[in-house]
Order: C-alpha cells, then sequence, then structure tokens
C-alpha cells in the first residue's frame, strides 16, 4: 500500500507536536486567505436541525462576510468517517465535517483534516481544557472546534434510594456496597448493569480512571488499552456482575427500558444527555429521578469522563480554509448559534458560557424536580478528564463489544476480555503498517 508509510509518519508527527508541519502543505495555505468575494461552504453534519441553524448565519454573519455554507446531512459514527476518507482521496471533501472526538486521529492521520490553530486563536478558552485537548491531539495545532460533549453523571431514583434507605454512592467502593446492600433488601432488583454495546460508556469510565489507551513519541504508536487504569476499571465491573450484584443485560433494549420504567434498575451510570433517553425509555417515571456526579476512586478525586461529543472541521480540501475556520467558531462559540444547536439538535454545548445560559437556564421537563440539573452539569463538564484516542477506534470499539459482551453474558474473565481489545486493536495498527511499540 503506498499510502502506509506516509500516513504512518504524519500519525507520528502529529503525536509529537509536528502535526502543524506536517499537513501545512495539504491545505490551501496563504491563497485561500488571499481571496477575495462570494464564498459558497459545504458543510457535512447528522445534528437534527442544524439547516436552521445554518440560517442564521447566512443571514447574519454570513451575509456580511459574504460567506454561504450549505448543509448535508449525512450518517454518523463510522459511516460518515468512511464516506468523509473516500471522498478526501477524491480530493472532493467538503469544507466542513462534523466529527466525534474520537475519530479526529483517523482522520487527521489520513491528511483529511486542516490545522486551524491560527484561525482560531483566542479560543481556546471558551472550553473547558479536558475537551479542548481533543481537538488538538495534544499538540500544537488544532484540527476542530468543540461543538457538543457528554460529560457523565450518575443517575439514580431518588424516591426508591430514600425508600430502601441507600446514600447515593460519591465513591466507586461505595458504589459496590450499595449495589450489595440493595440486593440484599430486594432481591429482585438491580441497581444498574452492565453493558456492552455501547462502547463509548467503558471508555468514558476508564477516562475518568486515568487510562491513556493511545500515545505516540517518534514513529512509534503505544497501545495502552490495558493499562492499570483500565484493568481496575475492567475488574471492578466484572467482579460486581460475577458477584451478581448487577445486572448484565445490555441497553437499549425492550428488555432494559421495562427494567427502568418499573424500578427494576434503579440507577444508570450515563451522560448529560441521559434526560432524553430516559424519557424515552421510562416515561412513567418521569420527575423521579436525579443526577448526581460520578463517584470517584478516590475521595479527594473530583473528575469525570465523557461518553459522546463531536466537532466541527475544516478539511484539506477545502479550498477556504479561513472561511470555514470563521464559521466553524461562530457555531459553536456564538450565544445565538448555540441557544439554536440547543433547541434544533438537542445538543448540550462544549461552550462553558452556554453551559448555564439561554436553553440551559431550566432543568430538562423530565428533571423538573432537580432545578439545579444544570447548574450541576456545568460544574461537572469542567472536570472532564483529558481523553487519548488513537487512529484505529473503531477496531477497539468493536472488540470491546465482541469481548466484553460474551464475557457479561457468561460471567467471565474480565480482564481477559481487556487483554482481547489491547491484542485486537495492536494487531490492527500493525496491519495497517503503523509502528507498534511494545
Amino acid at each position: 500500500m503506498p499510502h502506509t508509510k506516509r500516513r504512518r509518519l504524519v500519525t507520528s508527527a502529529v503525536a509529537v507536536s509536528l502535526g502543524a508541519t506536517a499537513l501545512a502543505a495539504c491545505g490551501s495555505g496563504d491563497d485561500s486567505k488571499a481571496e477575495s468575494g462570494p464564498v459558497s461552504l459545504t458543510y457535512w453534519t447528522w445534528t437534527p436541525g442544524m439547516d436552521k441553524v445554518v440560517d442564521l448565519w447566512n443571514k447574519g454573519p454570513g451575509k456580511k462576510e459574504r460567506i454561504t455554507v450549505t448543509v448535508k446531512k449525512q450518517a454518523s459514527g463510522d459511516t460518515l468517517v468512511t464516506k468523509i476518507l473516500t471522498a478526501h482521496k477524491a480530493k472532493k471533501a467538503p469544507d466542513l465535517v462534523q466529527a466525534e472526538y474520537q475519530a479526529l486521529p483517523t482522520l487527521v492521520s489520513n491528511d483529511a483534516l486542516a490545522d486551524v490553530s491560527e484561525e482560531v486563536e483566542g479560543v481556546k478558552e471558551k472550553f473547558a481544557e479536558g475537551v479542548w485537548q481533543q481537538t488538538t491531539l495534544g499538540t500544537d495545532a488544532v484540527y476542530a472546534v468543540p461543538q457538543d460533549i457528554g460529560p457523565m453523571m450518575f443517575y439514580y431514583r431518588e424516591d426508591l434510594f430514600k425508600e430502601y434507605g441507600l446514600k447515593v454512592p460519591t465513591t466507586w467502593e461505595q458504589f459496590a456496597e450499595t449495589a450489595r446492600e440493595l440486593k440484599k433488601k430486594a432481591p429482585g432488583k438491580d441497581l444498574t448493569t452492565f453493558s456492552a454495546n455501547d462502547s463509548g460508556l467503558f471508555a468514558g469510565l476508564a477516562q475518568q480512571a486515568g487510562a491513556k489507551w493511545w500515545s505516540a513519541s517518534g514513529d512509534k504508536w503505544k497501545v495502552g488499552i490495558d493499562d492499570a487504569a483500565t484493568r481496575k476499571v475492567a475488574e471492578f465491573w466484572g467482579g460486581l456482575v460475577k458477584e451478581g450484584v448487577i445486572d448484565n443485560q445490555p441497553m437499549y433494549t425492550p428488555s432494559w427500558n421495562k427494567a427502568l420504567n418499573t424500578g427494576k434498575q434503579i440507577a444508570w451510570i450515563s451522560a448529560v444527555w441521559a434526560p432524553g433517553t430516559l424519557n424515552t425509555a421510562a416515561p412513567d417515571t418521569k420527575g423521579k429521578w436525579a443526577m448526581a456526579p460520578l463517584p470517584q476512586w478516590s475521595a479527594d478525586q473530583d473528575v469525570t469522563g465523557s461518553w459522546g461529543g463531536s466537532s466541527t472541521a475544516v478539511t484539506t480540501d477545502s479550498a477556504h480554509q479561513e472561511a470555514a475556520a470563521k464559521f466553524a467558531v461562530w457555531l459553536n462559540t456564538d450565544h445565538d448559534a448555540l441557544n439554536a444547536l440547543a433547541k434544533e439538535g438537542g445538543i448540550y454545548p462544549a461552550s462553558t458560557s452556554a453551559q448555564l445560559s439561554g436553553a440551559f437556564s431550566n432543568p430538562p421537563a423530565y428533571f423538573s424536580n432537580q432545578p439545579d440539573f444544570y447548574t450541576k452539569a456545568a460544574g461537572i463538564a469542567k472536570t472532564t478528564a483529558p481523553a487519548s484516542w488513537g487512529p484505529n477506534v473503531n477496531v477497539a470499539y468493536t472488540s470491546f463489544k465482541d469481548a466484553f459482551g460474551a464475557a457479561a453474558k457468561n460471567k467471565s474473565d474480565f480482564a481477559a476480555a481487556l487483554k482481547k481489545m489491547q491484542d485486537d486493536t495492536v494487531a490492527d495498527m500493525e496491519k495497517q503498517g503503523f509502528g507498534v511499540s511494545r
């Protein structure tokens, strides 16, 4: 594969703060900044109602700047990443793309995203450090502007906790004791379930524990999925499943919905977007849930993981990178734009100033019993731990679903499942031609 060596070198350069230099030649450079006249941009996104948000730009700042943006709705996840890379190989990628944070290394390693650090200078302060870090890949380059985030929290049935005399756990040790206590008092109920059908949940829990799944030095990657922090998380949850004090069924199924709606499952580790899911899965329990910070590994910690979230990136194929970056900044920092994104797309903004204003001045209707829902959420979001993504997150996530899905179902060794995840990820990277240190 003739592309392999270049991709490996570019990826490594990104990891050691040389990404800006390595990718500069791929963009349109100063030529795009010297252009004058009307500019038309295309934006690939899956966010609902984005066309209405972009209308605000086209009729306001965009009209003044003579920059028009056209939205092209796309599928999300791996489907969109594949489509972007296919278009990029044909040099026909759009000007802007919505990209999940974990997809950025894959897109950067394929030279698909431009470094817009000069164009977004001064924007960093509008976002939590752990969030901004995901768009830089730990370098001096900036490959996207954060759009929405998914800080993780602990959700619980407030009424049932009171009924069974349970205290809201502030540490994972207390969480385990709460699960045991509930099982003794109500054998037919579970505190929660370990689910292997959404890899982002486990990734966020590992992130909170301090895991660094990918890192790079020189021309080699190091894969740390099987690191001490992640092993601690895997063994903790595997122990609870084996002990039988939590359920082992996957989320998002009719059975899971019923468990939430009937009170068979009385807590859920989730993210800030959980109210929407609960409203659909457990409509009869509206107003009975409460949200608290994620339990910590030690009492003196205050950190959360992230489950989900995306950014707005400018592609190297764009002939108008400066104009595209200007729109990306407006979309994710402007007060009116963020209010429209919340209203039309249901997103929780990455911008810290927007997390307590406009659409977030009042709690979600499902949590009307917790007036400080978004105040508490904003505080938690600031404690988001840095994430460490690599060029084949999709492979790691697929391996997690297979290995941990089987381990949860069989109540078998989670440590072995984690090793399988590590081995699968390393094997794939070596197959693609990436240098991997052992």
